[in-house]
């Protein structure tokens, strides 16, 4: 097994070395627990690619460790810049046109974006200290298309020894994925329902979409089936039925194996949403409550179409 290590001033001065020399490395974030790896490093890209059993088409967000460094690597307009200064660090990323200068492009699959975020963290003043201070391409730290980790024991138990080192720091704040925007000339197009509400951003873009009809993959997550259990997913189930795990939303009379927030708190239930279905996966079927759908509902119910996907009961 990987060692799964605290985070102090010897471990996170060992995992900059791992970086560097072209490791892989779990790291926690506010959102979820990510797999890094050097960004400039087409081997360690590579590497990732190959743990994960990720398709290669599919992009890597890239992780910089302060936001002035975007400019490094994208093309940054007025409306990147705004949101940069309003949500960085934060679980927000920004799909832009690349720069000049270019991180793999195994990474990005080719294409002529880059998604970026600035990640809010513990660990990154500390990397900088040691010499380190990326880009990483950084997925969640699990098998692909599984649900994702937001614990250290969760990647281990996905990942095993085929990673260099996990940093432990304790359960994920969020424990959803940050929220993707493409960035266009005049308005911004929401790719992926996170962990920032669609409506936050309003005050600053005042041409905001959704994303149309699936296609090409020019942002992680975009994928149909996605954060999937071995079990089949039943979705805004009112009853428990013989043999199912049930996940309740809010206050119920129901018997639950797993209430996500038993006061009907979206954040508490986006937070607990990835350990219930890790938790409950020991049954063919996981049956869950209705979420509302505003604010954070819509990253959750996302999430839960993306789990049940070809595999509905």
């Amino acid at each position: 097994m990987p060692k799964i290590a605290n985070i102090t001033s010897k471990n996170l001065e060992e995992a900059a070395e791992i970086l560097t020399s072209g490791g892989l490395v779990a790291l926690p974030t506010e959102t979820v627990y990510g797999l890094a790896a050097h960004a400039l490093q087409d081997k360690a890209v590579r590497r990732v690619y190959a743990v994960k059993g990720r398709p290669s088409h599919n992009p890597l967000i890239v992780h910089i460790m302060d936001s002035a460094h975007a400019e490094h690597w994208a093309k940054v307009n007025s409306m990147a810049r705004t949101l940069i200064q309003a949500f960085w660090p934060g679980p927000l990323t920004l799909v832009l046109p690349k720069s000049s200068r270019s991180v793999s492009r195994i990474a990005g699959a080719e294409l002529e974006t880059v998604a970026l975020r600035c990640p809010k963290t513990t660990w990154a003043t500390a990397f900088k200290n040691f010499g380190f201070d990326g880009p990483l391409v950084m997925p969640s730290a699990n098998r692909s298309g599984h649900v994702s980790p937001t614990t250290a024991q969760h990647v281990a138990d996905d990942l095993g020894d085929k990673v260099d080192m996990i940093l432990d720091g304790g359960e994920c704040q969020n424990g959803i994925e940050s929220t993707v925007l493409k960035i266009e000339e005049d308005h911004a197009i929401v790719l992926r329902p996170g962990a920032i509400p669609a409506e936050e951003f309003v005050p600053f873009i005042s041409d905001l979409r959704l994303a149309s009809k699936p296609g090409k993959l020019i942002a992680p997550g975009m994928m149909k089936s996605h954060y999937a259990p071995k079990a089949h997913v039943r979705l805004d189930a009112t009853n428990k039925r013989a043999g199912e795990n049930y996940i309740a939303f809010g206050p119920t009379d129901l018997e639950a194996d797993f209430n996500i927030s038993p006061t009907g708190d979206l954040k508490e239930a986006a937070r607990n949403l990835y350990s219930a279905l890790r938790l409950l996966d020991n049954k063919d079927v996981i049956a869950v409550a209705p979420v509302p759908t505003e604010g954070l509902g819509a990253a959750i119910n996302d999430r839960l179409r993306r789990a049940a996907a070809n595999k509905e009961h």
